[in-house]
């Protein structure tokens, strides 16, 4: 009904390509030449969200190539799937036509005319004789620092590579330059391909990542803290800090002894687009080696509250456990500093190299936002709230720098706020994530719970809690970025509401000085009477996002944040208890 494989989006007819299962006439071109343009050109790719960049690199080499599988002609099964997979004959295919053919339901970034008119001159430069001397004489010239470029980001992941697409990409290219024979490099490859695959109840799956310990363990530890909780589980806290000591980026012997240490040095960040990396903090693990500004700042805030703790205090002086160094801690504030936006807001990996105009040059047609590297509500609250905390133990580092960078965010934060109250989440579902955000974001730069931002936002979030006290937000608020008040009831209650966004909203209110509403201990009642008896939550509905169009299945959550939410609201019900005490005991 929807065309066939010619009808798919510009990445599958990529793939199908390489298998052998569809021309290269049918896939737009993707020149490596472009990492030639002079840095100063406006759309150099080194300008690109490293994401998109890390993609489009292998993809440039294997089109200009024209790799396609060896065996293709001879493989039983790509003959029958070259029969099976169009609605014509193979042989009489017009593989031109589908250049520019998508679905409707793919099509949810719909390539712009610009780009369309782009494409068409791509179209004539390589398929023109009058071009083909220079072409080829550029692709020349361009192989070898592709190839070297690639490497780099081989060494510096450990192999493991930004994401599961320029990993596969990858992997097949140091296939490819062996001769098309799994050469050493390969083989490095092939043995973390197992990071990227998940066992679920229906299959083995690639993963959109190798995982997210990093940043679920952060916000773990956290919600222990928060709760009073760090001391009664005292192996588990010691367990996180170490795990999180050996993950921060090249910080560590191990990770100093290895090749991605010698691509820390500033030539070679310059040549291959790198931010600083070393003190960072990583979504998954050391090897992986990016550093993100928010998972960066989730780590530092983990760590921080830990170091408080008796239990890690003694572990440090007995020599049992590791301890983040006054001077590591620097580092990890040096990378927060160094990715705020001008806006001030704080980027993922990068600052912002590009201009808004960069996504009417997105060819993807599946993905949304993908071009440039963004200042998110996410990542500034991330990095607030952790120069905070920081700045309140080491009051004299980089004060000045810190005081102005807390000022910005609020600013920035406070910029992209909505009319109705809440922030647009960008890497989760989706308002109650991004409202939570921008509350503590708020608060931690020294905004009162009693301003008119976190009135509104606290009122925001009121309007949306459901009948019996939760809230619930279905995954197409992220692609439609206006709030699903319906279909939630498919995936969480009958009423629409969900253990996750519940949490998330709680936690919002409580910082934003309504700890005491009627909606808060609705909120919380809920989540009680929705823990089963072996204390877990059941597992929702999708509660994670990137690119507004791809759902991110986030296991952990489900317990993570309902135990900080409640642990929060206790600690809030604690201190009120107290005060209330006090001012009595001072009347009589």
């Amino acid at each position: 009904d929807n065309g066939g494989a010619g009808y798919t989006s510009s990445w599958a007819k990529f793939y199908l390509c390489i298998l052998g299962l569809m021309s290269w006439k049918s896939h737009n071109s993707t020149p490596c030449e472009m990492f030639l343009l002079p840095r100063w050109f406006p759309f150099h790719p080194g300008r690109m969200w490293c994401h998109a960049r890390m993609v489009y690199l292998p993809m440039s080499w294997l089109y200009c190539k024209r790799w396609v599988y060896p065996h293709a002609d001879q493989d039983p099964l790509i003959k029958e799937l070259r029969e099976e997979l169009y609605e014509e004959k193979w042989n009489d295919v017009d593989w031109y036509k589908y250049r520019t053919t998508v679905a409707e339901m793919d099509n949810y970034s719909p390539v712009n005319p610009i780009m369309t008119c782009i494409q068409y001159g791509l179209s004539i430069y390589e398929n023109s004789k009058f071009f083909e001397p220079i072409r080829n004489a550029l692709r020349e010239r361009a192989y070898p620092f592709v190839e070297e470029y690639l490497h780099a980001e081989d060494e510096q992941t450990n192999y493991v590579d930004i994401g599961p697409v320029n990993k596969v990409l990858n992997t097949l290219i140091s296939f490819a330059v062996s001769g098309n024979t799994p050469g050493p490099t390969f083989l490095r490859h092939a043995a973390r391909v197992g990071d990227y695959l998940w066992v679920a109840e229906d299959g083995v799956k690639m993963q959109g990542y190798n995982g997210s310990q990093c940043w679920d363990t952060s916000f773990f530890l956290q919600a222990l803290c928060e709760g009073g909780m760090g001391d009664l589980f005292g192996t588990t806290v010691e367990k996180g800090l170490s795990f999180l000591e050996r993950t921060q980026i090249l910080s560590t012997e191990v990770s100093r002894s290895t090749e991605a240490y010698r691509y820390e040095r500033p030539k070679y960040r310059e040549r291959f687009f790198r931010h600083v990396s070393e003190g960072g903090w990583p979504f998954s693990t050391s090897a992986h080696g990016w550093p993100i500004s928010d998972c960066t700042g989730e780590g530092l805030k983990a760590v921080l509250c830990l170091q408080k703790l008796d239990r890690i205090k003694q572990g440090i002086s007995e020599g049992r456990i590791r301890e983040v160094t006054d001077k590591r801690l620097r580092d990890a504030v040096n990378v927060i500093l160094e990715l705020q936006n001008p806006d001030g807001g704080f980027a993922t990996y990068e600052n912002n190299r590009g201009f808004g105009w960069f996504e009417w040059l997105n060819p993807s047609e599946v993905f949304g936002d993908i071009m440039i590297d963004y200042s998110y509500a996410e990542c500034t609250m991330a990095s607030l709230t952790a120069l905070r905390e920081f700045h309140d133990i080491y009051p004299l580092h980089r004060s000045s720098e810190i005081k102005s960078s807390l000022r910005r965010g609020a600013s920035f934060l406070k910029s992209i706020q909505r009319e109705d109250g809440s922030w647009y989440g960008s890497w989760a579902c989706c308002f109650c994530y991004g409202t939570w955000f921008g509350v503590e974001g708020l608060v931690a730069a020294g905004e009162r719970t009693d301003s008119k931002e976190i009135r509104k936002a606290c009122e925001f979030l009121i309007k949306k809690q459901c009948k019996n006290g939760g809230w619930g937000e279905d995954f197409r608020s992220c692609y439609n970025k206006s709030y699903a008040e319906t279909n939630m009831e498919l995936y969480g209650d009958s009423s629409g509401a969900c253990v996750v966004n519940t949490s998330w909203a709680i936690l919002a209110l409580v910082k934003g000085g309504m700890g005491g509403s009627e909606e808060v201990k609705r909120g919380v009642e809920y989540l009680m009477g929705r823990q089963l008896k072996s204390g877990d939550w059941t597992q929702e509905g999708i509660s994670g996002v990137f690119n507004r169009s791809c759902g991110i299945t986030y296991t952990a959550y489900r317990n993570v944040f309902p135990i900080w939410a409640l642990g929060r609201y206790e600690s809030w019900r604690k201190v009120e208890e107290e005060d209330a005490i006090e001012a009595e005991a001072e009347e009589k």
